[in-house]
């Protein structure tokens, strides 16, 4: 390499860095980083994986940092202290701080999936499955206030079972010790989401044999929230976002399992490519992905009733308080 050469290259690095200290792209365009902390690592959030990896987000001229924050109030403790700008968690968790009070609430503006994402695993498998069958049995559920165990408890209920009194339900298991539990000897039953559930087929330590998302209905299960005056103060960003999510919303729609398991494997180094793909296409199948970014006032109300099933909350909060869809809309408006 030449001497100009050198000097070409060492110009083309100095000149990309100053681009990212002013927080633009290569181009020259402007961007804007953004943080996310999504509550778990799980190929349910798999349009989110598709809206980094396919380049939406950059298209929409931002820059993704993404971070794992396991359970919703390390999530919202994250959110509400502004080591992340974007939350991705359930739903249930922006109202609970809206009822403690906050001044600052946080505030739901997409939509990411529309069931719960959890299936129900027997030890055994039964010949033909019958709710009933779960009384007197020992239940494995997930943490008590969560989105998971509430729809969990609300199925429950709905075929007649009282979770805490017609069987044994154990809730202080740590979400990420849940599968281990279940593996080592605890319970009859266990909640689990994919694609541990279809490891756990494959290996024969548990069978699937219900799905809470079929039988709890639609609801905004995970949502993208952040605070209002982050939301406020970068409305141009939100709105970006917001379109990235539904073009991956959009793509997830006409491409095949296994063609989505191809896009979200990075994220997932440790599970084979048909666990992927037969996880990926159980969540399609049954209509888990949300088809567009928009928390609508059936779904959100769906949401409360559950919580209130759960005697989580005292009062309901409506969908105008807590609910931006105005970033939802313009998305399908303006993205073709």
């Amino acid at each position: 390499m030449s001497r100009r050469q050198i000097v070409s290259v060492l110009l083309a690095v100095l000149m990309a860095g100053v681009a990212v200290l002013a927080g633009c792209s290569k181009d020259g365009s402007e961007q804007k980083v953004i943080s996310i902390g999504e509550v778990a690592r799980t190929l349910f959030y798999a349009p989110q994986y598709v809206a980094i990896e396919e380049g939406f987000f950059e298209e929409e001229g931002l820059k993704i940092e993404l971070t794992t924050t396991p359970g919703g109030d390390k999530t919202m403790t994250s959110l509400l202290s502004g080591v992340i700008d974007v939350a991705l968690v359930g739903a249930e968790t922006s109202i609970y701080v809206y009822q403690q009070g906050a001044e600052d609430p946080v505030v739901s503006f997409a939509q990411l999936t529309q069931t719960d994402g959890t299936f129900l695993v027997a030890r055994e498998k039964p010949d033909d499955f019958r709710w009933d069958e779960l009384k007197g049995t020992v239940f494995l559920g997930q943490r008590k206030g969560g989105m998971p165990q509430m729809a969990g408890e609300f199925t429950l209920k709905k075929h007649g079972i009282d979770p805490h009194a017609d069987l044994e339900l154990i809730q202080n298991v740590d979400f990420a010790n849940i599968a281990a539990a279940f593996s080592s000897g605890t319970g009859d039953y266990v909640q689990l989401f994919e694609p541990t559930a279809s490891i756990f087929e494959r290996e024969g330590r548990g069978h699937v044999i219900a799905s809470f998302g079929t039988e709890s209905g639609h609801l905004p299960y995970t949502v993208f929230m952040t605070k209002q005056s982050y939301m406020d103060k970068n409305k141009k960003w939100v709105q970006a976002f917001t379109n990235a999510v539904y073009k991956a919303q959009k793509w997830i729609a006409i491409h095949a399992a296994e063609e989505i398991a191809e896009v979200v494997s990075p994220y997932f180094e440790n599970v084979d490519r048909d666990i992927l793909i037969s996880s990926i296409d159980r969540y399609k199948s049954q209509g888990s992905f949300a088809s567009d970014p928009i928390i609508d006032e059936a779904e959100w109300n769906n949401l409360l009733d559950i919580i209130m099933t759960a005697g989580e909350l005292e009062e309901r909060t409506e969908h105008n308080v807590l609910v931006n869809t105005e970033f939802g809309q313009t998305a399908i408006d303006s993205v073709k």
